[in-house]
């Protein structure tokens, strides 16, 4: 596996990220179009196709929606450990979700520094991700 860094961290699954969601898509807007074109014989099957694409849409997204907060609390739980480990004290209350993440690719040398630094200038993910020296590789994220 190849290093990681801010350029190349992000992870698309292009089955997930650009198939499966353009076949939903084309789901929903396929199922609407045969709605607005259904004869009375075939309205009532045209909008159970709309009601399942609806469907289709909301489990794709809560899917994908319910597995990140899964992994946000669990990062953050991380991420107050090592913080903990290395201080003795655990993460300021102030930092936010998004600082929290964007954290966890800090190595532990320059960690607390950084969550400081991250407190006191409101610094984003974005900022934060590239403030890290030393990559912090994460090749568990979904």
């Amino acid at each position: 596996m190849s290093d990681q860094n801010y350029k190349n961290h992000t992870r698309f699954v292009p089955l997930y990220h650009y198939v499966t969601s353009l076949a939903v898509l084309g789901c929903l807007g396929g199922s609407i179009n045969y709605a607005a074109h259904a004869t009375p014989e075939t309205q009532y099957s045209a909008c159970l196709l709309v009601l399942v694409s609806v469907v289709l849409v909301m489990l794709f997204w809560f899917c994908r929606a319910f597995a990140l907060k899964a992994q946000d609390r669990a990062i953050r739980a991380e991420e107050n450990f090592r913080h903990f480990i290395l201080t003795g004290k655990p993460l300021d209350s102030k930092l936010s979700m998004a600082q929290i993440v964007g954290l966890r690719f800090a190595s532990d040398a320059e960690f607390p520094a950084l969550a400081q630094k991250t407190v006191a200038e409101n610094l984003s993910q974005k900022e934060i991700k590239q403030s890290v020296k030393n990559w912090r590789a994460d090749h568990n994220r979904a």
